[in-house]
């Protein structure tokens, strides 16, 4: 048995890295290419109910710190996803689903259209700042708007419910507490931060086509990091921290501080998909310099 072998909602990861939601995920040759990368699950790109473009590009801007993105839920509809992950056998990692909404109606008929499928999971994000009508424009960083997604998704699939909420919202143990009782099986936190803006000088205008963006990145780690620190205090479900890691000794950060997974997103721009075979070696040689037999042992190691 591998030092970073993970259980996590009853699931068995070969390592906790997990590759966190929209980043190459809109179709199965990108998962088996982060497969490859080493990843120990995967998160496709949110699905919503109809088509959508998403914002006008340019959609990404990198900074000294990190990246801005404003990509707009950018999807080709459930329709198509059920096509297209019709049959995930070949993949040999769990592949876990997403799906976004604006009402609690509509992420319940997601869910149940992905559920006889073959993922292992499914993720409702609540938490993106930077498109109308969804996430955090859609008022959903709410302990009420939180419960009434997650109870109406939990009638839909008996498949583990992964609650996904922003670092960006003061009351994040409240809402984290309010997915719980309404049955989620896990809490992802978190997303990007913000939103943000970066103006080019020289045209005076903002560099991003919808102007402000979602903040991501090694400069949102140390709130990512307080964030899953709080939560843990409070939760009985596990948690699956994601913001700014790039490395094993982020990701390590991240388990002590009480996530049981680590999600990697911005990570794989700068460090390309092989950020999870690269962090999964710098993990290894880091426990085994240590002396610590598992990734469970890391686990909430900071409240101790």
């Amino acid at each position: 048995m591998s030092l970073l072998e993970t259980e996590f909602c009853g699931l068995r990861l070969k390592n906790p890295l997990v590759l966190a939601s929209g980043i190459l995920g809109i179709n199965k040759n990108n998962l088996f290419r982060v497969q490859r990368g080493g990843a120990g699950a995967l998160t496709i790109k949110s699905i919503s109910l109809e088509p959508r473009a998403g914002h006008r590009n340019p959609i990404t801007a990198t900074y000294e710190l990190g990246m801005l993105n404003a990509v707009g839920y950018s999807n080709p509809g459930i329709e198509h996803a059920l096509e297209e992950f019709s049959d995930l056998s070949a993949l040999k990692v769990p592949v876990i689903a997403s799906c976004t909404a604006g009402k609690a109606e509509e992420f319940a008929s997601l869910v149940k259209a992905f559920e006889p499928l073959g993922f292992s999971a499914v993720e409702l994000p609540l938490s993106c700042p930077h498109t109308p009508g969804f996430g955090l424009m859609a008022g959903q960083g709410t302990p009420e708007a939180t419960r009434e997604i997650t109870r109406a998704a939990r009638k839909e699939t008996k498949k583990p419910l992964i609650v996904k909420i922003s670092p960006a919202i003061p009351n994040i143990v409240e809402i984290g507490l309010a997915a719980q009782k309404a049955g989620a099986d896990a809490i992802n936190c978190g997303n990007a931060h913000g939103p943000g803006m970066i103006i080019d000088i020289n045209s005076g205008k903002p560099v991003l086509g919808f102007g402000v963006g979602g903040v991501t990145g090694p400069a949102i780690r140390p709130i990512a990091v307080r964030c899953v620190f709080d939560l843990y205090k409070r939760l009985k479900i596990p948690i699956l921290g994601c913001g700014g890691v790039q490395s094993g000794r982020d990701a390590i950060e991240m388990l002590q501080a009480g996530a049981s997974c680590v999600g990697i997103g911005t990570g794989v721009h700068f460090r390309g998909p092989e950020v999870f075979k690269k962090t999964e070696g710098e993990m290894l040689a880091w426990m085994k310099k240590h002396n610590f037999k598992s990734t469970e042992e890391l686990v909430g190691i900071a409240h101790k």
